[in-house]
């Protein structure tokens, strides 16, 4: 990805030289065995980062596959960046780096709570999403007529936050939050993957939401139209590469947390001594926070499981319940299986209490 599609082509090639020809030896990393801290020193064009020969090529690869399938001539290049996003005018996908290495995946589970893409189904979608605006820009898409009548206007201005309607049916279902109802290049990108998945059933699946259906109807017909032409727009740029960027891993980690930091809520005090109290009749029982504590990780998956939240996000909600009971000297009132059912249903209330204070936000 780093070094644009070419490259990936090359490695094709040298692969097909034949079963005797031993492929070069892969680069040791020495980083590998750094802690956290030192990892967290060094600056991303330092990593000595290539796209070739990881999981991540063969996943771009298969995409390739996916586009070829459905008789599609043009094909996105891809390349490693600091996170998953597709430059407007620029038809190719950026990949995040953490994807080419495990130490990397290991500090970003650490850091973030979460990995965006790490498992393979998870990165085809958002493969198949990115997709999506690189055949927009590739055949500038959004300048037709059509496409505005069925999506809306691309020009309007993107929002840095959006609240979803959960139970809408006007748009496709495909990534988390309801990505399609940020925007109209969203909305396009999203029905462009559910069309793309193979074997995903579109027509029956939409066929009780009408404009939703109507939008994969029409990705459906356009993709006949240009199947077979060349891209308008084709050229190979590759924008914020990681072999280019200065900025340390720690620098880019702080600024990231920051995005998914929720706000503080003034009725937790009420919520949590409903939950917990501070009667002298549980003096024996444990502490709320060691609860919420042991419980930490297991509610914070499910909570993003079901609500499509960042976990960090949950995270620090979760760590300002943990503070607050330990202030308010809160300690458990009701069995433990209780108070797990209801600590997990209290959670996802000022989670998303919290997004929708400061709305939902669109990662950049």
């Amino acid at each position: 990805m780093t070094r644009s599609q070419r490259s990936l082509s090359v490695a094709k090639k040298k692969s097909r030289a034949g079963r005797n020809s031993a492929p070069p030896p892969r680069r040791k990393r020495i980083w590998a065995r750094y802690s956290d801290e030192r990892l967290l020193d060094l600056r991303f064009r330092d990593l000595g980062l290539r796209l070739e020969r990881t999981p991540l090529a063969r996943r771009v690869e298969r995409l390739h596959v996916e586009l070829e399938e459905r008789g599609l001539r043009f094909k996105p290049h891809a390349w490693l960046s600091t996170d998953w996003f597709s430059p407007d005018g620029v038809p190719g996908i950026a990949v995040p780096f953490y994807l080419a290495h495990p130490r990397l995946m290991k500090l970003e589970m650490r850091q973030m709570l979460e990995l965006e893409g790490g498992s393979e189904s998870a990165c085809m979608r958002i493969l198949r999403h990115e997709a999506g605006h690189a055949f927009d820009s590739a055949y500038r898409l959004h300048f037709k007529k059509s496409w505005r009548e069925i999506f809306g206007l691309y020009s309007q201005p993107y929002p840095r936050h959006y609240r979803p309607k959960p139970n809408s049916r006007n748009f496709v279902v495909h990534l988390e939050a309801w990505y399609a109802q940020a925007h109209p290049a969203e909305d396009f990108a999203e029905t462009f993957a559910v069309w793309l998945k193979p074997r995903s059933g579109w027509r029956r699946r939409y066929r009780d939401w009408p404009r939703a259906l109507r939008k994969l109807e029409y990705v459906d017909e356009l993709m006949r139209e240009i199947a077979d032409r060349p891209p308008r727009v084709n050229i190979r740029e590759v924008v914020e590469p990681v072999t280019r960027l200065s900025q340390t891993l720690g620098e880019y980690y702080r600024k990231k947390r920051v995005l998914y930091t929720g706000a503080w809520s003034e009725i937790y005090d009420r919520d949590l001594r409903r939950l917990f109290s501070d009667d002298r009749r549980y003096a024996d029982r444990p502490t709320a926070a060691s609860f919420l504590r042991g419980i930490r990780s297991e509610i914070r998956d499910t909570v993003a499981e079901w609500t499509g939240t960042h976990a960090y996000t949950i995270d620090q909600v979760l760590r300002d319940m943990i503070d607050r009971s330990r202030e308010l000297k809160l300690r458990l009132a009701s069995s433990p299986g209780r108070a797990r059912i209801q600590a997990t249903i209290l959670l996802t209330v000022h989670t998303m209490n919290c997004l929708h204070a400061r709305r939902h936000e669109i990662p950049l």
